[in-house]
Formats: C-alpha cells, structure tokens, sequence
C-alpha cells in the first residue's frame, strides 16, 4: 500500500473518530452548524485531492505537499473538535443510522474523488516508476529497422527526416547526408533543416562550411534572417574563409538571443574579439 493510501485510510479513521461518537450517542448538532461542518469538510476533501493531483503530475513538491497537508488537516481538526463555548442546545434523538452511513460513505466518496480529480495510475509503483533506458544496441537496431523501412517506402520524407536526425545524433555523418538528399525539397523551405542539413555536410566531409554547406546557410538566411543557428553556422563560415567583417556582423546579430554569460556567449564574444583583433 503506498504513502498515499495510508495517509487517505487514517484521514478518514480520524474523521469518523471525531464525527461518529456524538451521532452514535443520539447527540446531534444545531442543524446550522452541522450544515457548515458538512460544507467544510467538502472543500477539505476537494483540496486534499487538488493537492494530490499535483503532486502526481510534478507541479507541487514532497516538501510543499506536506506542508499543505499538514494545514488542511489542522483545520480539520478545528472544525470538528466540539466548541462547547459555542454550542447551542443539542438534540439527543438517535442517530446511529446516520453515523453508520458517514461510516460506509467516507471511504467511498474518497475513492471516487480521488478517481474523478486524482491520478490514480499514481498510486502503482509499477506506472510512476521511471522507463528504463533504451540501450545504445536497442537503438541502432530501432534505426536498422527504420532504414529497411525507408527502401520499401522511399517516397516517405516523414521517415528520411526521421532516419538522418537519428543518423546525425549517431555520428553518421555521410549516412545522415544521404538521408537528408533524399527530401531536398522538403528542406528547401525550412531554415531548420537547412541549417542541420549544411552542419551535417560539413562534418561528413571535414573540410569546413564552404561550398554546399554554405548555400545551405545563406538560404536559410534569406527565409529567416533572425534564425539562430544559421547564423552562428554563417558565422563560422566567415571565420574560416577570412571574412572577419561578415564574420563580425553574423555573431554579433546573434549574441541577443543568447543568454548573457553562458558558454555559448562568452564563445561568440571571443570569437567576436579575434575576428576585430584579425582585421
């Protein structure tokens, strides 16, 4: 049985300890007050199952719930603990059906709340438990599987775009070019893709970013002067053709979409320096 479940079964036993005694001894509250204990502990139960709701999708943390837990079940016991300051004169007609009642519909209007608002594949470990990892032989045999695929069913560029993204995060750099060739039209209209398709390119053949890689970039320039990648690819392009005024001017459009002070800022503005420091 999980955390949850206990603490959802001694909720309720604490309740019908403290709501069960006076029904069972035929003492019954003014109808107004009992009318608000019963609305309240509604809503305690409404919250309770928010709360659990988000802790089961991750939005609320082990030390948050608690803390909420531990409010909600205070004012719990306020509510319910007997205020004879405030009491008015109570009836003492008998109403042991009635607690056998709250008894039997505690737990079940708790299950259904819980059903209705929770998560409850949260309460199996077996469903909230981390998936294994896919080893690196499971995955070449996933891309061995697609690329079979893509020879029965050439005309899919869905798949090519599939098989040369996982080609390149493999390191294989001429199978993921040969893979990009096959939807060019595709790419043509996505700067994206351009820009992987020129970045692919270049580390399959080792000889930098000119010619083809290049082109790439520069088209992809044209459909979105702002994209990111491709201008920090224009920009190395530039570097390493000696063209440190273009060079410049790529990495310096670029540097307000990157986050001030991380890796990649400091990168660029040393790559910046050099180029200035070149002219």
């Amino acid at each position: 049985m999980t955390q949850f479940s206990i603490f959802a079964v001694l909720l309720v036993l604490a309740t019908a300890a403290f709501i069960l005694p006076p029904l069972w001894r035929g003492l019954r509250a003014p109808k107004e007050r009992a009318d608000r204990k019963t609305a309240n502990l509604a809503i305690f139960r409404d919250q309770l199952a928010e709360l659990e709701r988000e802790k089961a999708e991750g939005s609320l943390a082990e030390a948050d719930f608690e803390q909420a837990r531990r409010e909600l079940q205070r004012r719990l016991l306020e509510e319910v603990e007997p205020a004879a300051e405030e009491a008015s004169p109570a009836s003492h007609a008998p109403t042991r059906k009635t607690a056998v009642a709250i008894l039997l519909a505690l737990p079940i209007l708790g299950v259904l709340g819980y059903v209705a608002l929770g998560n409850p594949r949260a309460l199996d470990p077996q469903q909230t438990a981390a998936p294994p990892q896919m080893t690196q032989e499971q995955i070449e045999q996933m891309v061995a599987k697609l690329a079979e695929r893509m020879k029965a069913n050439p005309d899919d560029p869905k798949g090519w775009l599939m098989l040369a993204r996982s080609y390149k995060s493999m390191g294989r750099y001429a199978d993921a070019v040969e893979a990009f060739s096959h939807v060019e039209t595709v790419i043509d209209g996505e700067p994206d893709l351009l820009a992987a398709y020129a970045e692919t390119i270049a580390m399959a053949e080792g000889k930098g970013l000119s010619g083809k890689p290049t082109q790439l970039i520069e088209k992809a320039l044209k459909l979105d002067p702002k994209h990111g990648h491709s201008l920090f690819l224009a920009g190395a392009a530039a570097m390493d053709r000696g063209d440190a005024k273009q060079g410049i001017a790529y990495w310096e459009a670029l540097l307000p979409q990157i986050e001030p002070g991380s890796e990649i800022d400091q990168m660029l503005r040393s790559g910046i320096e050099k180029m200035k420091a070149a002219k």
